[in-house]
Protein backbone atom coordinates (compact mmCIF):
# COMPACT_ATOMS: atom_id res chain seq x y z
CA UNK A 1 0.00 0.00 0.00
CA UNK A 2 0.98 3.34 -0.63
CA UNK A 3 -0.60 5.29 2.71
CA UNK A 4 -0.48 8.89 2.33
CA UNK A 5 -2.17 12.29 4.46
CA UNK A 6 -3.58 15.01 2.49
CA UNK A 7 -5.84 18.23 2.44
CA UNK A 8 -9.40 17.87 -0.12
CA UNK A 9 -12.41 19.88 0.33
CA UNK A 10 -10.60 21.87 2.87
CA UNK A 11 -10.30 18.15 5.03
CA UNK A 12 -7.33 16.81 6.25
CA UNK A 13 -7.60 12.56 4.92
CA UNK A 14 -5.78 9.55 5.18
CA UNK A 15 -6.20 7.36 2.30
CA UNK A 16 -3.82 5.72 0.00
CA UNK A 17 -2.26 6.37 -3.75
CA UNK A 18 -3.44 4.38 -6.61
CA UNK A 19 -2.47 5.57 -9.92
CA UNK A 20 -3.04 9.03 -9.93
CA UNK A 21 -6.04 9.03 -7.88
CA UNK A 22 -5.55 9.53 -3.87
CA UNK A 23 -8.95 7.35 -2.20
CA UNK A 24 -9.83 8.76 1.06
CA UNK A 25 -10.71 7.10 4.21
CA UNK A 26 -14.79 6.85 2.85
CA UNK A 27 -13.38 5.51 -0.39
CA UNK A 28 -13.88 8.65 -2.37
CA UNK A 29 -11.41 9.57 -5.26
CA UNK A 30 -9.53 12.69 -5.19
CA UNK A 31 -6.94 13.69 -8.28
CA UNK A 32 -3.98 13.96 -6.97
CA UNK A 33 -3.00 16.75 -8.82
CA UNK A 34 -5.82 18.39 -7.46
CA UNK A 35 -5.06 17.79 -3.33
CA UNK A 36 -2.55 19.58 -1.03
CA UNK A 37 0.29 16.94 0.10
CA UNK A 38 0.78 16.69 3.66
CA UNK A 39 4.14 14.66 4.79
CA UNK A 40 2.89 10.87 4.93
CA UNK A 41 3.65 10.44 8.93
CA UNK A 42 3.63 13.15 11.44
CA UNK A 43 7.13 11.74 13.54
CA UNK A 44 7.55 12.30 17.32
CA UNK A 45 10.83 12.35 16.51
CA UNK A 46 13.62 12.26 12.53
CA UNK A 47 17.03 10.96 12.88
CA UNK A 48 19.71 11.28 10.54
CA UNK A 49 23.12 9.82 10.40
CA UNK A 50 26.10 11.40 8.89
CA UNK A 51 28.58 10.18 6.15
CA UNK A 52 27.21 6.97 5.87
CA UNK A 53 28.22 6.75 2.09
CA UNK A 54 31.86 6.58 1.94
CA UNK A 55 31.84 8.76 -1.49
CA UNK A 56 30.02 11.31 0.26
CA UNK A 57 32.67 11.85 2.99
CA UNK A 58 35.39 11.67 0.49
CA UNK A 59 33.52 14.38 -1.99
CA UNK A 60 33.43 16.82 1.32
CA UNK A 61 36.93 16.07 2.27
CA UNK A 62 35.77 14.20 5.55
CA UNK A 63 36.60 11.06 7.23
CA UNK A 64 34.19 8.93 7.70
CA UNK A 65 33.29 7.95 11.33
CA UNK A 66 34.33 4.84 12.89
CA UNK A 67 30.39 4.45 13.86
CA UNK A 68 27.18 5.45 12.97
CA UNK A 69 26.94 9.03 13.88
CA UNK A 70 23.01 9.89 14.43
CA UNK A 71 21.65 13.77 14.49
CA UNK A 72 18.11 15.11 15.00
CA UNK A 73 16.02 17.27 12.75
CA UNK A 74 12.80 18.78 14.86
CA UNK A 75 9.45 17.74 13.54
CA UNK A 76 9.10 21.90 12.49
CA UNK A 77 11.47 20.42 9.87
CA UNK A 78 9.14 18.37 7.68
CA UNK A 79 7.16 19.60 4.93
CA UNK A 80 5.17 16.99 1.98
CA UNK A 81 5.20 16.70 -1.47
CA UNK A 82 5.24 19.82 -3.29
CA UNK A 83 5.43 22.52 -0.02
CA UNK A 84 8.25 25.06 -0.19
CA UNK A 85 10.96 25.05 1.19
CA UNK A 86 12.78 28.13 2.45
CA UNK A 87 16.19 29.31 1.32
CA UNK A 88 17.88 31.31 4.44
CA UNK A 89 19.00 34.62 4.07
CA UNK A 90 22.35 35.30 3.76
CA UNK A 91 23.56 31.29 3.10
CA UNK A 92 25.94 30.72 0.52
CA UNK A 93 25.95 26.60 0.64
CA UNK A 94 22.22 25.06 0.88
CA UNK A 95 22.19 21.79 -0.36
CA UNK A 96 19.55 19.45 -1.13
CA UNK A 97 20.59 15.52 -0.04
CA UNK A 98 18.34 12.22 -1.62
CA UNK A 99 17.68 9.81 1.33
CA UNK A 100 15.81 6.57 1.54
CA UNK A 101 13.16 7.48 4.90
CA UNK A 102 12.60 4.44 7.26
CA UNK A 103 8.86 4.55 8.84
CA UNK A 104 8.58 2.55 12.64
CA UNK A 105 5.81 0.80 12.71
CA UNK A 106 5.49 0.22 16.37
CA UNK A 107 7.67 0.97 19.92
CA UNK A 108 10.75 -0.68 20.43
CA UNK A 109 14.32 -0.70 22.54
CA UNK A 110 17.29 -2.82 21.98
CA UNK A 111 16.32 -4.50 18.93
CA UNK A 112 18.59 -7.02 17.03
CA UNK A 113 19.26 -6.35 13.61
CA UNK A 114 18.01 -9.20 12.49
CA UNK A 115 14.32 -8.34 14.16
CA UNK A 116 14.19 -4.58 12.32
CA UNK A 117 12.48 -5.88 9.62
CA UNK A 118 9.69 -6.72 11.65
CA UNK A 119 9.45 -3.41 13.45
CA UNK A 120 9.23 -1.03 9.91
CA UNK A 121 6.17 0.09 8.74
CA UNK A 122 7.61 1.34 5.27
CA UNK A 123 9.68 3.69 3.71
CA UNK A 124 9.33 6.92 2.25
CA UNK A 125 11.54 8.91 0.77
CA UNK A 126 13.59 12.54 2.08
CA UNK A 127 15.17 15.45 1.68
CA UNK A 128 17.77 16.19 4.22
CA UNK A 129 18.26 20.11 3.06
CA UNK A 130 21.20 21.12 4.37
CA UNK A 131 22.83 24.64 4.82
CA UNK A 132 26.65 23.37 4.85
CA UNK A 133 27.99 26.69 5.54
CA UNK A 134 27.72 25.53 9.47
CA UNK A 135 29.74 22.22 9.02
CA UNK A 136 32.74 23.12 9.74
CA UNK A 137 34.30 19.44 10.72
CA UNK A 138 32.12 15.80 11.94
CA UNK A 139 32.69 16.39 15.42
CA UNK A 140 30.20 19.62 15.82
CA UNK A 141 26.40 18.38 15.86
CA UNK A 142 24.96 20.14 12.42
CA UNK A 143 22.15 21.29 14.19
CA UNK A 144 22.19 24.65 12.83
CA UNK A 145 23.04 22.94 9.46
CA UNK A 146 19.77 20.25 8.78
CA UNK A 147 17.70 21.74 11.69
CA UNK A 148 15.95 25.01 10.14
CA UNK A 149 12.01 25.17 9.80
CA UNK A 150 11.07 23.03 6.01
CA UNK A 151 14.43 21.34 6.01
CA UNK A 152 13.07 17.81 5.78
CA UNK A 153 10.55 17.27 3.31
CA UNK A 154 8.68 13.49 3.48
CA UNK A 155 6.61 11.70 0.96
CA UNK A 156 4.51 11.71 -1.63
CA UNK A 157 3.74 8.77 0.52
CA UNK A 158 4.86 5.32 2.57
CA UNK A 159 5.06 2.70 0.83
CA UNK A 160 3.79 -0.31 2.96
CA UNK A 161 4.91 -4.04 2.47
CA UNK A 162 5.88 -3.32 -1.66
CA UNK A 163 10.23 -2.79 -0.89
CA UNK A 164 11.70 -6.47 -1.03
CA UNK A 165 14.86 -5.34 -0.56
CA UNK A 166 15.85 -1.31 0.74
CA UNK A 167 19.69 -1.83 0.70
CA UNK A 168 19.20 -2.36 -3.22
CA UNK A 169 17.38 0.97 -4.10
CA UNK A 170 18.48 3.79 -6.98
CA UNK A 171 18.64 7.27 -5.50
CA UNK A 172 18.66 10.73 -8.18
CA UNK A 173 18.50 14.07 -7.34
CA UNK A 174 16.81 17.05 -10.32
CA UNK A 175 17.38 20.59 -9.42
CA UNK A 176 15.21 22.29 -12.31
CA UNK A 177 15.58 18.80 -14.29
CA UNK A 178 18.97 18.41 -14.60
CA UNK A 179 20.34 14.96 -12.94
CA UNK A 180 22.62 16.32 -10.19
CA UNK A 181 23.01 12.78 -7.72
CA UNK A 182 22.70 9.65 -8.17
CA UNK A 183 23.69 6.75 -5.93
CA UNK A 184 21.98 3.42 -4.74
CA UNK A 185 21.14 2.27 -1.26
CA UNK A 186 23.76 -1.18 -1.82
CA UNK A 187 26.52 1.58 -0.97
CA UNK A 188 25.57 2.35 2.42
CA UNK A 189 28.59 2.06 5.03
CA UNK A 190 26.38 -0.03 7.24
CA UNK A 191 22.93 -2.12 6.55
CA UNK A 192 19.54 -0.08 7.19
CA UNK A 193 19.20 -2.98 10.27
CA UNK A 194 22.45 -2.04 11.89
CA UNK A 195 21.35 1.59 11.79
CA UNK A 196 17.95 1.50 13.38
CA UNK A 197 19.05 -0.97 16.08
CA UNK A 198 22.11 1.06 16.55
CA UNK A 199 19.64 3.85 17.31
CA UNK A 200 17.29 1.58 19.28
CA UNK A 201 20.14 0.93 22.04
CA UNK A 202 19.74 3.73 23.72
CA UNK A 203 16.58 5.40 22.56
CA UNK A 204 12.96 4.35 22.52
CA UNK A 205 11.56 4.25 18.70
CA UNK A 206 8.12 4.99 18.34
CA UNK A 207 5.36 4.27 15.78
CA UNK A 208 5.66 6.87 12.42
CA UNK A 209 9.20 7.74 13.68
CA UNK A 210 11.30 8.53 10.95
CA UNK A 211 15.12 7.55 10.53
CA UNK A 212 17.08 9.37 7.10
CA UNK A 213 20.00 6.66 6.36
CA UNK A 214 22.09 9.34 4.71
CA UNK A 215 22.98 10.57 1.19
CA UNK A 216 25.52 9.53 -1.55
CA UNK A 217 27.48 11.78 -3.47
CA UNK A 218 26.35 14.31 -5.38
CA UNK A 219 25.28 17.14 -3.60
CA UNK A 220 25.54 21.18 -5.00
CA UNK A 221 23.66 24.42 -4.17
CA UNK A 222 20.28 25.21 -4.76
CA UNK A 223 18.64 28.86 -4.60
CA UNK A 224 15.37 30.60 -4.62
CA UNK A 225 13.53 29.96 -7.30
CA UNK A 226 15.32 26.37 -8.13
CA UNK A 227 13.19 22.94 -7.78
CA UNK A 228 14.41 19.96 -6.28
CA UNK A 229 13.89 16.74 -6.96
CA UNK A 230 14.01 13.42 -5.64
CA UNK A 231 13.56 10.11 -6.83
CA UNK A 232 13.81 6.82 -5.16
CA UNK A 233 13.12 3.26 -7.41
CA UNK A 234 9.25 2.18 -6.17
CA UNK A 235 9.08 4.80 -4.11
CA UNK A 236 8.00 7.37 -6.58
CA UNK A 237 9.12 11.24 -6.62
CA UNK A 238 9.62 14.09 -4.28
CA UNK A 239 9.35 17.46 -5.34
CA UNK A 240 9.36 20.62 -3.53
CA UNK A 241 10.34 24.60 -4.71
CA UNK A 242 12.71 26.49 -3.11
CA UNK A 243 11.31 29.90 -2.31
CA UNK A 244 13.13 32.79 -0.58
CA UNK A 245 13.00 33.80 3.09
CA UNK A 246 10.52 36.65 3.49
CA UNK A 247 11.80 39.82 5.53
CA UNK A 248 11.26 39.11 9.26
CA UNK A 249 10.65 35.27 8.63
Amino acid sequence: MRAARFIAAGRVHRGRLEGDVLIDEAGQPHPASAVTWLPPVAPSKIIGFVLTYREHAAELGLAAPAEPAPFFKPPGSVVGHRAAVVHPRGVEFMHYEAELAVVMGRRVRRLRPEAVPDAVRGYTIANDVTVRDFITNTFRPPVRAKGWDTFCPLGPVVVEGEVADPHRLGLRAYVNGELRQQGSTADLAYSIWDLVAFLSEFMTLEPDDVILTGTPPGISPVRPGDLMRVEIDGLGALENPVVEEEAGG
